[in-house]
Order: structure tokens, then sequence, then C-alpha cells
């Protein structure tokens, strides 16, 4: 039974012992500004250049599931600002973008343009709370008559 236990206690060391190491090469400004930000424009915008051919719905897939990839590296170790709305917010990032790259796949231009609107409102309630100086726009006055 001690033998048992003891290659059990191996295996489990061994298995701790070859867990990946995570290298982050960029800033999280440049994770933004090179990754996310294109990605996301790309479906913010379709309308501007709906794809027509095949090509072009490719650049579209592979626009949605980088953005939804590109979650997970804010989710890594160095990159978690918090265990709370820091990784709910990203996990809806992941999500719509995820149903944008399900509606690409079938070519549904509908089917992103649905999702686009509720992805634009993670990333303002997300850099609202964790990007320092985010605009915050001033409310409009009401016109009187």
């Amino acid at each position: 039974m001690r033998v048992i236990g003891l290659l059990f206690l191996c295996v489990m060391g061994a298995a701790v012992a070859q867990e990946p190491s995570f290298q982050p090469v960029a800033s999280m400004g440049e994770l933004m500004i090179r990754i996310i930000y294109p990605t996301s424009d790309a479906l913010f915008y379709i309308e501007r250049d709906p794809p027509k051919t095949d090509a072009q719905w490719n650049v579209i897939r592979n626009n949605a599931l980088t953005l939804a990839e590109s979650g997970n590296l804010l989710l890594l170790p160095n990159r978690l600002r918090d265990q709370g709305d820091w990784v709910k917010e990203t996990k809806v990032m992941i999500d719509l973008a995820t149903e944008a790259y399900r509606a690409a796949q079938a070519k549904n231009i509908d089917g992103i343009l649905a999702v686009n609107d509720k992805l634009v409102q993670s990333c303002v309630v997300c850099h609202a709370q964790y990007r320092a100086n985010y605009p915050k726009r001033a409310p409009q006055k009401q016109q009187q008559n």
C-alpha cells in the first residue's frame, strides 16, 4: 500500500513539474492596440465593407476567433487584474466573440451585427473600470422647447 502511495506522489510531482510556464511578450497596451482593437474593429465596422468572397469571410472568421482567444491572454496570471470583474468581463468578451465567430463561420452578417452592441458594451464596461483616464462623457443636457 505504501508503494502505491509513493508511486502516486511521484506521478503527481512529475505532473506539477511539467506545468507550462507562460512567457508573455506584449504589454497590456500592445495587446489592445495590436490584437484586440484591430480584430474587434473588423467586427464593429463590418457593414462598411461587408464580406462577399470566401477569402473575405475567412478574414472575418480569423478576426472573430482571434478576438475570442485574446480573452484568454487577458486571463494569464501576470495580466489578471483581479478575480472578480476582470474575469467576469473578460469571459463576456470571449463568449460574445465566440458568437461572432460562429456567425462568421455561417457567413451570417446579421448574426455578427446582433452581438456587436453587446461586444462594444463589454469593452466600455471593462475600460471604464480598468483603463486609467478612460474618457468619461459628461451627461447630455436635455433641450427644452
